[in-house]
């Protein structure tokens, strides 16, 4: 093990007690002060220049290197934020927040990038300049968005961007990246259904918003099974169907639905969102009631540039060798690293978080109230992060 490898180690070890203590203080979308603050006493610590309050409640910070004309810098990219979770690990770190929860691991991707910054500051071994990006609201707050919009790229600019995800759909130590689309689009929608109530009894005289909902949540899937090309990619899930009063006898005058749609083209993206408000006004209509619809685009597809891709494997199989790289097989779940992605060059890979026992919180799905981010991966994150930045950056 070489001076760099037992660097990492030590600050990971470190870092470990950083994520568990982020894993008890949850906080959701632009609430994420206790992470924040969190992430800023570190920097403090270490005499890392940053500046707080970006995109609401992020974090940005710069790491100078070896002085070059003309050099390069590339940024890493954290989440910060946790979910409406109510955590059911028993873990002694557990969440102190009731109904908050690190159910996705962000709490263990601040901890890699802070300890990716620890390492860096201390070694320097990179000419240019670093940006460590810790966002807030990923999960569906657009925080990436409001970041760019508030001038992340012109106050703090850069030239590539990189970002990773635990995996715990893969074994602890794998990691899985492929070109091109990766993560779909992830958008939302909400339908409201005005009709007239009465006795259940006598539905002649009412117009039943059970049965129009019922009908529209069937007729929406035939734009998945029937408009959409089988070589092209979408999911539209209804999520939430709400009506009713409790009783047994009354047929109520409003239901309200809502759910997600994930595509990766945006001309199919552009179709679903056409013809599921088309489809929702003509049902409603037919059934003789009223219908509003919207429809929210929440993140972009993350989309991973070739060149960006090619020296990300170039690493792993450097590092941990060829045998614990694998192709990712895109998969619909969202993240909104992809604005990022859209802005400047890079690459998201995941790395592989389960362990042989699938009753492990490590093995867990992601959003899931038993899940919990394994901390053995925090150093192969951390040396992955270190030798993009070292050979990125390599004196020219």
């Amino acid at each position: 093990m070489d001076h760099r490898d037992t660097l990492i180690e030590s600050i990971a070890r470190e870092a470990t007690s950083w994520r568990r203590e982020l894993h008890q203080n949850p906080q959701t979308m632009y609430e994420e002060t206790y992470a924040a603050g969190f992430v800023a006493a570190r920097l403090t610590e270490w005499g890392i220049p940053h500046e707080t309050g970006i995109g609401g409640t992020g974090v940005v910070a710069t790491i100078e290197g070896q002085p070059t004309d003309g050099a390069p810098t590339i940024a890493f990219r954290a989440d910060m934020d946790a979910l409406d979770l109510t955590e059911e690990t028993g873990l002694p770190w557990a969440s102190k927040n009731p109904g908050k929860m690190h159910g996705c691991g962000h709490d263990g991707h601040t901890a890699t990038v802070l300890a990716l910054g620890r390492y860096l500051q201390q070694t320097k071994r990179f000419h240019g300049k670093v940006r460590l990006v810790f966002q807030p609201a990923e999960e569906g707050g657009r925080g990436a968005y409001r970041m760019v919009d508030e001038g992340l790229l012109s106050r703090f600019p850069f030239d590539e961007i990189y970002g990773f995800h635990n995996w715990p759909y893969l074994p602890k130590g794998e990691f899985s990246i492929c070109s091109g689309f990766m993560l779909a689009a992830s958008d939302s929608f909400e339908l409201t259904l005005s009709g007239k109530g009465g006795h259940a009894a006598m539905p002649h005289v009412c117009t039943d918003v059970i049965v129009a909902g019922s009908h529209l949540v069937s007729a929406w899937q035939s734009l998945v099974s029937r408009s959409t090309d089988p070589q092209q990619a979408a999911v539209l899930s209804v999520t939430n169907f709400v009506a009713g009063t409790g009783a047994h006898n009354v047929l109520p005058r409003g239901a309200s639905l809502s759910g997600t749609v994930r595509t990766y083209s945006p001309q199919l993206r552009d179709m679903m969102e056409r013809r599921m408000a088309e489809m929702a006004h003509a049902t409603a209509s037919m059934f003789g009631m009223e219908a509003s619809f919207t429809y929210h685009r929440i993140t972009d597809p993350v989309w991973n540039h070739q060149d960006n891709v090619a020296y990300a494997s170039q690493v792993v199989e450097k590092l941990f060798g060829s045998q614990r790289l694998k192709p990712f097989v895109p998969v619909m779940g969202g993240e909104d690293f992809g604005h990022f992605l859209e802005k400047r060059p890079g690459c998201f890979i995941a790395l592989g978080q389960a362990e042989p026992d699938p009753a492990s919180p490590h093995s867990q799905g992601v959003h899931t109230t038993r899940y919990d981010f394994n901390d053995e991966i925090i150093p192969m994150a951390v040396a992955y992060f270190a030798e993009l930045a070292e050979t990125r950056l390599a004196a020219r």
